[in-house]
């Protein structure tokens, strides 16, 4: 029986079914967004007892991915967007092409027009951010060069569904659908280019001013109501100004709501004070997702279900495997973004409500859709624990991984040119984010010579055009620390946050140069202890340099004092 519920029975019952059903998941060693999305199908209007609002779950969902997509943002900046462009940007448009082109040759096959099979395959070739953040968040990988790369990946696939989204209705007629008598590609295109630009414009100029100072009046008034208030507030309001002002996505929209205010120095408190909103709403997402699917659809149509998670689960990870490694980004990179991209979201399925109104994709369109984005949902946490016995298969064929990471690759290797002096006694400076740069640029004012190894292809052209020595690669492979010239030097300082491959990278450098000092970047006291155990290098905590700096300047301020009276 249908129950008119309202908003506070529809929350209710979203979160209480989630939480069972989360808990039940846990217990039976499966993700816990897989309860969350078996709840909604036990709530929504394809199975019987009560039904909850879905267009109210929908709204309340959207407010999550708004949350989300903030929190995203305040831990990705423009420069993290800026350094992955040159793998992002192709990357995502051939991956896009490739998965588009999958989907339109199945649904060919199967009969349908070429206007469904194109919103179909354009719905099968965009992957969700917000699974990709809990997968990424969950791993602890999120700040690492293949979190980044990841990440940027996804949202230039959000910028492109923007466009989509505007230029379907123009395109619905000569496609045959129902087309908007009135709509023209091109100056629809225009129109949708210059008000994502005039976005991006105002918050990189105006945003990034007029918000980081704003939470900085509402911390001064020392209320946490206030800011706790002023984050969220700050998140809802810019995703709705965007899409109401700049026809700019809810999701684009928050995510660079966060990007703008991490310019504050209290972007930290900022994340810690969204971060149970940002939770309790991800599970409304999940759950509405749920409540969309119709469960019959895997018994009438089980081989077309099986052809559309083939896609989404292979045919658009081989593709971005391959586009990976051929833009000469390490095997681990691939493995990783291909993990990533193995799953659809919030994007196909508003791609796949416009295509039912414009009569583009059948009812059968939509279902399979849904099935195939709950399936690829719960079993993406799968892929990605699958990546780590992937990596080490191929690694066990070593002609095999030389050959899939191109060798010839000028950026794996120092240029002749480099001077010798340079090669001897060196520090070899592993990772060049926000710490490898401090260190760096102190070096580099001591007069220290160093190579640096890093996986940012980008990064390690920016530094040889600097005229500082450096290699591309992972420094877990004997091949990059070889080519560091780790064999004559002086110390190894690894200051990448992954620390993944830390003993790794020590086994491999006390191998070559058992004489070599090492120094290792940490995150908290329990990882550091096992880190001194493994490698038997110094090894620096954040917490713990920051408390020691702090005290010394103390010590020094009142021995000051002491001396002055």
């Amino acid at each position: 029986m249908h129950h008119e519920l309202s908003l506070i029975t529809t929350i209710a019952a979203a979160l209480g079914f989630g939480l069972l059903f989360g808990m039940l998941a846990i217990r039976l060693k499966l993700p816990a967004l897989v309860g969350y999305l078996a709840a909604g199908v036990l709530i929504g209007p394809a199975t019987p007892g009560f039904v909850a609002d879905v267009q109210l779950a929908s709204q309340l969902a959207e407010i999550g991915v708004m949350l989300l997509m903030f929190g995203v943002g305040l831990h990705f900046s423009l420069g993290d967007l800026l350094d992955v462009k040159k793998i992002a940007l192709p990357g995502a448009l051939l991956q896009i092409a490739v998965a588009t082109l999958m989907g339109m040759g199945l649904a060919h096959w199967w009969g349908w027009g070429l206007g469904a099979g194109l919103v179909f395959g354009l719905a099968l070739s965009v992957a969700s951010t917000v699974v990709l953040l809990r997968a990424l968040e969950a791993r602890g990988v999120l700040d690492s060069l293949n979190g980044r790369i990841a990440v940027g990946w996804l949202v230039v696939e959000d910028l492109v569904m923007v466009l989509v989204l505007v230029m379907l209705p123009a395109l619905s007629g000569p496609l045959g659908g129902r087309g908007d008598a009135g709509a023209e590609l091109w100056p629809a295109l225009g129109k949708t280019l210059l008000q994502v630009g005039a976005f991006v414009a105002f918050m990189l100029v105006v945003g990034r001013k007029i918000f980081p100072w704003f939470l900085w009046r509402v911390a001064k008034t020392n209320s946490r109501e206030l800011f706790t208030l002023s984050v969220i507030a700050a998140a809802v309001g810019i995703a709705y100004a965007s899409s109401h002002f700049f026809g700019v996505s809810f999701a684009l929209g928050a995510f660079f709501a966060g990007m703008v205010l991490r310019e504050s120095e209290l972007s930290h408190r900022a994340a810690e004070e969204s971060l149970p909103l940002r939770d309790a709403f991800s599970v409304l997402f999940f759950v509405s997702v749920g409540m969309l699917f119709d469960p019959m659809v895997l018994l009438e149509y089980p081989l077309q279900v099986l052809g559309v998670v083939a896609i989404i689960l292979f045919g658009k990870s081989i593709a971005a495997f391959v586009l990976v490694l051929a833009l000469r980004y390490p095997l681990n990179t691939a493995i990783t973004v291909s993990a990533s991209l193995a799953q659809i979201g919030e994007f196909s399925f508003i791609l796949a409500a416009l295509g039912m109104q414009l009569e583009l994709l059948p009812v059968l369109g939509q279902n399979l859709i849904l099935a195939g984005a709950i399936i690829s949902i719960a079993v993406n946490p799968l892929m990605f624990t699958l990546a780590t016995p992937l990596e080490k298969w191929l690694r066990s064929k070593p002609d095999l991984a030389r050959r899939l990471e191109h060798p010839v690759d000028p950026l794996a290797e120092l240029p002749m040119e480099t001077a010798h002096e340079k090669l001897s006694g060196q520090v070899v400076l592993v990772g060049f984010g926000r710490v490898g740069r401090r260190i760096a640029d102190d070096l580099v004012a001591r007069g220290v010579h160093f190579v640096v190894a890093e996986q940012n292809r980008e990064i390690v052209e920016g530094l040889r055009t600097r005229g500082i020595p450096a290699v591309a690669g992972n420094a877990a492979e004997p091949a990059v620390l070889i080519q560091a010239h780790i064999t004559h030097a002086a110390l190894l300082v690894i200051a990448t946050p992954d620390t993944f491959h830390v003993r790794r990278m020590v086994e491999i450098a006390r191998m070559l140069n058992p004489s070599v000092q090492v120094v290792v970047r940490s995150h908290n006291e329990s990882e550091a202890s096992l880190l001194r155990q493994e490698t038997g290098g110094k090894v620096f905590v954040g917490e713990q340099e920051l408390a020691a700096s702090m005290t010394r300047h103390v010590m020094d301020t009142l021995q000051q004092r002491v001396a002055a009276h």
